[in-house]
């Protein structure tokens, strides 16, 4: 019998089940949090508010996703971005597009060479796998699940996440090459809520590939919610 997909649970746990900032992922305004390597978290954002995202050691990619906190089925979109920004890349001041095609978000500011990834999928159980793992393997889909499990909500699906800090570059020939980050430690990504959501940041556990680094040991990052 085939098992029936549930995009809201996760194929394994760890620490993401415990390291919410609050009950519902509410943050302390001008708190700096931790994410933990490997792990996910989910804060939640009011319209006005900024998020800054600080990658602390400066080699660390962090999956990142925004939902609607009103509607989960509305969330930041690669996809649409692609077309309303006619771009792959999102620069400060962009607006970033839902599946409904309204800015959820603002790109308001970065201090980071600009190097970011907005076409490939989170990693996940069945990546691992195909790379060779045999035992279960922490992965950004699953932090994901687990950050909004820890505040009391499901997923409804996987969105493309927007790899903050991911250098794949695409060739003329539409070729990728999976690169270590170009960011330094303490660089940092500012957004602008636009709507109610709830943002989702992961760690990236890859470390079968050199994105988090040439030594691919993945790292914690810090955030924090000021406005």
């Amino acid at each position: 019998m085939d098992c029936v997909f549930d995009p809201g649970q996760p194929d394994g746990i760890n620490d993401s089940l415990t390291s919410q900032i609050s009950r519902d992922g509410t943050p302390e305004i001008g708190m700096r949090y931790r994410v933990p390597a490997r792990c996910g978290v989910a804060a939640r954002l009011a319209p006005g508010q900024k998020l800054t995202v600080e990658n602390t050691h400066g080699t660390q990619v962090c999956d990142f996703w925004a939902f609607n906190s009103e509607d989960l089925n509305e969330y930041l979109s690669m996809e649409h971005l692609h077309t309303s920004l006619n771009s792959i890349y999102p620069r400060p001041k962009d607006g970033l597009a839902t599946n409904l095609r309204r800015p959820v978000l603002t790109f308001l500011e970065d201090t980071s060479p600009g190097v970011h990834d907005t076409v490939i999928a989170s990693c996940d159980h069945h990546r691992y796998r195909q790379l060779g793992c045999v035992d279960y393997h922490d992965n950004c889909t699953d932090n994901l699940r687990m950050a909004l499990i820890a505040i009391g909500l499901r997923a409804p699906a996987i969105p493309s996440p927007f790899n903050i800090w991911m250098n794949t570059p695409v060739a003329k020939d539409g070729s990728i090459r999976w690169l270590p980050t170009v960011s330094g430690p303490g660089d940092k990504v500012v957004f602008g809520a636009e709507l109610d959501c709830i943002a989702v940041m992961s760690a990236c556990p890859q470390d079968l590939a050199p994105i988090n680094g040439e030594g691919n040991s993945p790292t914690e990052l810090h955030f924090r919610v000021d406005g």
